[in-house]
């Protein structure tokens, strides 16, 4: 898997932000200010950690169950990026289930969460509404 630019991560996210169940999930309250204090470094290892403990393996414990919807910022923007089970990976991001992910699949995942937590601080909290 080749690695994505960012206007590449831009428009795949514009696409996911455009199902109305994704569109509703933005950084707010505890979890914007645990990304805003913790600065990118922080979230990018903890994406990975999370990644590699809840997604990335063939089957994980409790697939598309295993991401609760708030309590970390990378929490949220696995919901708002489809990146939350293996299932969604599938759908929206073309990585097939049952196999463990490769290190270039998790490395692309964790870019995805962070570029939408990245346009989540960024935005100063207002929505950005797609037409």
């Amino acid at each position: 898997m080749r690695e994505p630019t960012t206007p590449s991560l831009d428009q795949r996210l514009d696409t996911i932000a455009r199902q109305p169940f994704r569109a509703r999930f933005h950084l707010r309250g505890r979890d914007r200010v645990i990304a805003e204090l913790s600065g990118p470094t922080a979230l990018r290892r903890h994406a990975y950690d999370l990644v590699a403990k809840r997604l990335a393996p063939a089957e994980p414990y409790k697939d598309g169950r295993q991401t609760p919807y708030r309590g970390h910022p990378v929490f949220v923007a696995q919901h708002a990026t489809a990146t939350c089970c293996r299932s969604c990976l599938q759908r929206w991001h073309r990585i097939p289930k049952g196999r463990q992910l490769t290190r270039a699949e998790r490395a692309y995942v964790v870019d995805v969460i962070c570029r939408w937590i990245e346009r989540e601080v960024a935005d100063e909290g207002t929505p950005v509404r797609h037409l």
